[in-house]
């Protein structure tokens, strides 16, 4: 209480019990002669008091004439009601205690000696403005809405936190200016609204004890604990629920309309990328934004003013507009006010929707009037806020498990293949959770599949990609030093000599060849040692300063640095991958048809893919060795084809890149399990390990004897170790050579060894490619068959 015996407020607060008085004066000469009696002996009390009518600040009197006081409101607080009702005597919007009932006093006595009731959500600046905003409604005549529900927060005797609601009686205090009140126009007062925090402002406008408030008003509380407990258990539980897009934003504008009493208002959402600094239109029909004006995103500092951008994005507070044509008229039409006026909006609220002090976006309400919404009723969204943070959050979480699912079915899902053991593991989690048994997800294996991999990767790919990155760093340094000759010619400094001959350094390390460490090297040179001086050339001459935006505009913002031979790079692997990743994904369909395996496909500089395929992968089909030498055949077709794909593609490409084709054959069967923790499956045990160090080290096997690598432009290496294999795939290329995918041109080769594997041979098949793509048409085993009988 003691804050408001020092703190400067717009109403200077005079105890003064006149307007009670005056009522037992109407009493005294009335005809009740009970009401006359009660009324004497009353007013018999005040004689020899004046201040008890005339008004005192020195609020020691309070306890000075507490006697006096107590037969004064011996009415108001009646004896008979005292035990049950929660009321004081106190001044407006204050801690200030008058007179208590008996209740009141027992409930502060249980908190505790040390607690001092405070009204809840009311700092200094607040208890001033909120007072001159009385002041405008009860002294100026303007209707300000600044109902709001007022709490006290007090502890029972268990250490339980109560609440209590506020009603103010005001019919016993009157609030007179004195000769510090200023004029206060409809100007003012717009002003006073689009600023509903600047406390300063306000002071100007009503200055400190431009006011005196005259009287007491009386507090009734109610004890709210359990409503507000179940508003806080609804608050956690909302999280709970799913949120319908269209629902929950129809919804949410009525509960608004009703909120603000305003029939007239649309609500908006914004989300916001902190990455991007970007208002995202959130997904989902329904959903809205003012600020976005129809469009998908837009960054924060054009959708936003300086002023808005730092009171939304960096304080997470409201910003308000009251007045938009006067809005547009200051900011020159600039955005975003145009943009909003536009639509029609005269009047907005903007609220941060924020958790854990982290911005998730913003709330727009908006009107067609001016002066509706304000900075005044924007802070009655304070006592609902919370709820629509809840709401956000679930939004958000909801729409994150979208995305996960989208990603999951689109990036890692399970295949079609083996869905059906993932589902029957599933049910049998549930089931298991259900009767009570501690669930668990059993690892999913499959056993005596028989593997088949095939890749076609890019030919030389650490070459090409290291030259594009030795062209683009040496046209860099070219033109550094181009730019840092122009300066030594104006200044002649030797830091600029010396840093030439650093360039010239870094230009010759790399002019034959490209070093692991040349790159970065060079990038942190550019970075620590350029980039400033290039700054402050760029303000110490405009020709140097055109010479050096003309470089930094071919600077990539992703890299840091130029990226143009190897944006074609990229760019040229980048179509190759897809191309020919779609042609492999669609021929699987068939494939699939034929008999249910496990495929997977990735792509690297190229594209390779696993199949497994035996009994266990199937869920219901007979399985027959037949349908393996039928994926073989099917396999060796697809490779032809997209061998050919990249024939054709090549000329159209940023780079020419060459390909390589490669096959593994591995004629024992393995096992494979679902690794949980890497979401795919791996060969399982020591000795099927065997399988995966020949896939990842027979790229770069040579032939036996030679200096010449296994896989050539042009050629289709099969890889295989026992000659039954050799004997079935030669014949597979004769059979696919008479339709057309090979030339006369096959050779059988060894291997070298690789570390731990030995004894592989290879067919080199030469591809015949078709400088017209012919339909597709996938030959069977069958057709095989029948070709050896003809």
């Amino acid at each position: 209480m003691g804050k408001h015996e020092t703190m400067k407020m717009p109403v200077k607060h005079l105890i003064s019990f006149e307007k009670l008085l005056e009522k037992y004066d109407e009493h005294l000469k009335g005809s009740d002669t009970f009401l006359a009696a009660t009324a004497e002996r009353i007013l018999a009390v005040e004689k020899g008091f004046p201040e008890l009518r005339n008004g005192f600040s020195d609020f020691s009197l309070l306890e000075k004439n507490k006697d006096l006081i107590e037969r004064i409101l011996q009415d108001t607080f009646t004896d008979a009601l005292s035990g049950n009702e929660i009321k004081i005597a106190t001044l407006p919007y204050q801690d200030m205690i008058i007179k208590s009932s008996k209740r009141f006093e027992k409930i502060i006595k249980e908190a505790g000696e040390e607690y001092v009731p405070e009204l809840r959500n009311v700092g200094d600046d607040m208890d001033y403005i909120m007072s001159c905003v009385v002041v405008l409604n009860f002294h100026y005549g303007y209707q300000l809405d600044f109902s709001r529900p007022y709490f006290y927060d007090i502890p029972d005797a268990d250490g339980v936190m109560r609440h209590y609601r506020i009603l103010y009686n005001a019919d016993f205090i009157d609030i007179i200016p004195t000769e510090k009140a200023k004029e206060v126009t409809q100007e003012d007062l717009d002003e006073l609204l689009e600023n509903p925090t600047d406390v300063k402002l306000w002071m100007d406008k009503i200055p400190p004890e431009s006011f005196i408030s005259k009287g007491f008003v009386i507090a009734n509380l109610f004890d709210v604990t359990m409503e507000q407990a179940i508003s806080n258990i609804k608050s956690k539980l909302i999280s709970k629920n799913t949120i319908q897009p269209t629902n929950f934003m129809h919804e949410l504008q009525e509960t608004f309309k009703s909120f603000f009493r305003l029939q007239n208002i649309k609500v908006g959402f914004a989300a916001f990328d902190p990455k991007k600094d970007e208002f995202e239109k959130v997904a989902g029909k329904g959903f809205e934004s003012f600020l976005l004006g129809g469009e998908h995103h837009m960054n924060c500092k054009t959708a936003l003013c300086a002023d808005s951008y730092k009171q939304l994005i960096d304080q997470n507070s409201y910003f308000t507009i009251t007045n938009m044509d006067r809005m547009v008229e200051r900011s020159g039409n600039m955005n975003p006010y145009k943009v909003l006026k536009e639509q029609g909006i005269q009047s907005a609220i903007f609220a941060p929707i924020a958790f854990d002090d982290k911005l998730l976006g913003v709330l727009e309400i908006v009107s067609e009037k001016k002066g509706v919404l304000n900075g005044v009723n924007a802070q009655k969204l304070d006592d609902v806020l919370p709820y629509i943070v809840s709401a956000v959050v679930r939004s958000n979480n909801e729409e994150n498990n979208r995305i996960d699912a989208i990603i999951q079915n689109e990036c890692t899902s399970v295949h079609s293949s083996v869905y059906w053991r993932f589902k029957e593991e599933a049910k049998q989690f549930i089931l298991d959770e259900a009767e009570g048994r501690s669930p668990s997800f059993k690892e999913i294996v499959f056993s005596d599949v028989y593997p088949l991999f095939g890749q076609i990767d890019i030919k030389d790919s650490s070459q090409a990609r290291n030259l594009a990155i030795q062209r683009d760093l040496m046209i860099q340094l070219s033109e550094i030093d181009y730019v840092l000759n122009i300066a030594m010619k104006k200044w002649k400094l030797p830091i600029y000599e010396e840093l030439i001959f650093r360039v010239n350094n870094h230009l010759d390390s790399i002019r034959e060849m490209l070093y692991t460490n040349s790159e970065q090297s060079i990038f942190d040179f550019v970075k620590d040692e350029i980039t400033p001086v290039f700054e402050h050339l760029k303000k110490a001459d405009t020709e140097i300063e055109n010479h050096i935006l003309g470089y930094e505009s071919k600077i990539d913002m992703g890299t840091g640095s130029y990226y143009d031979h190897r944006k074609n790079y990229d760019e040229s692997v980048t179509i190759i991958n897809k191309k020919l990743s779609t042609v492999i994904d669609k021929r699987q369909e068939s494939a699939q048809a034929m008999f249910p395996h496990y495929y997977e496909r990735y792509k690297t500089d190229g594209v390779e893919h696993n199949m497994y395929i035996g009994a266990s992968i199937s869920e219901t089909a007979s399985y027959n060795s037949l349908y393996l030498n039928n994926l073989r055949l099917w396999q060796l077709q697809v490779m032809c084809e997209m061998e050919n794909v990249h024939y054709a593609l090549k000329p159209t490409l940023p780079v020419p890149l060459d390909a390589t084709s490669l096959i593994l054959v591995y004629n024992t069967s393995l096992s494979i399990r679902f690794r949980m923790d890497e979401k795919q499956f791996d060969v399982d045990g020591t000795y099927n390990a065997r399988y995966e160090v020949i896939k990842k080290r027979i790229d770069k096997s040579y032939i036996k004897g030679t200096d010449e690598r296994l896989t050539q432009k042009g050629m289709l290496s099969i890889v295989y170790s026992q000659k039954k294999d050799e004997l079935e795939y030669l014949r597979y290329i004769k059979f696919l050579k008479s339709k057309g995918c090979f030339t006369n041109k096959i050779e059988i080769v060894e291997l070298e060894g690789l570390q731990g594997v030995s004894g592989l041979k290879a067919i080199r098949a030469e591809i015949l490619y078709k400088r017209e793509q012919e339909p597709e048409k996938t030959y069977t085993y069958q057709d095989l068959m029948d070709a050896l009988k003809e």
